[in-house]
């Protein structure tokens, strides 16, 4: 079936974001073309909006709206400036807060090193991490990256570069979910659990 091009445009536009195939891009715009028009006219300018009303906040490299010289948390005298959590993108500074259980700042990388990628340091917000721990101020380095081959050695090759007294490099601890059983728990995680243990107080 030969669609026109306007609807197929939009399956094609659709099917690029992550997760869409091409049935549920083709569902997608076939209830927008029966929407009320208000509804298409509602999500066209809330797309426009996302670029052109936002910005990356200067400090940690996360999204904040356009007109901001500084995000939400940077800007907020009830976070602690001295302890600094390195995420891999925004979506890690959500994840983060809904913990509610971490009151530092964030440095948002954007990316991880991967060379088959071709993604290198240059490419990332590294050398503004560094100058950020150069700068002085920042007592811990909180190293959030996902547990991946690519986010350790991004991990790894932060800690190898901060070589600052008074500047502790920390990294998030791994182990066992809550509600899992051992039996079924990987080779790797078990053994990180393992190591990682804690004293019961």
């Amino acid at each position: 079936m030969i669609l026109p091009a306007p609807i197929q445009n939009l399956i094609d536009a659709f099917s690029r974001l992550p997760g869409i195939g091409p049935k549920t891009a083709s569902r997608l715009t076939f209830f927008l073309l029966n929407a009320p028009q208000d509804v298409a006219g509602e999500l066209s300018e809330a797309l426009h909006d996302l670029k052109a009303n936002t910005v990356d906040c200067p400090i940690c490299y996360n999204v904040t709206s356009a007109g901001r010289t500084e995000c939400e948390i940077c800007a907020s005298t009830e976070r602690d400036p001295s302890i600094v959590c390195v995420v891999e993108e925004p979506l890690d500074v959500l994840a983060m807060e809904r913990t509610g259980g971490f009151t530092g700042r964030y440095h948002v990388l954007r990316g991880v090193l991967s060379p088959i990628e071709g993604v290198t340091p240059e490419d990332l917000t590294m050398r503004e991490l560094f100058d950020r721990v150069k700068s002085g101020g920042i007592k811990e380095l909180i190293l959030a990256t996902n547990p991946s081959m690519e986010g350790d050695a991004t991990a790894m090759y932060i800690q190898q570069q901060i070589k600052l007294p008074g500047v502790k490099v920390t990294r998030l601890a791994r182990g066992l979910p809550i509600g899992g059983d051992l039996e079924y728990a990987d080779q790797t995680t078990l053994l990180r659990a393992l190591t990682g243990r804690q004293e019961m107080d």
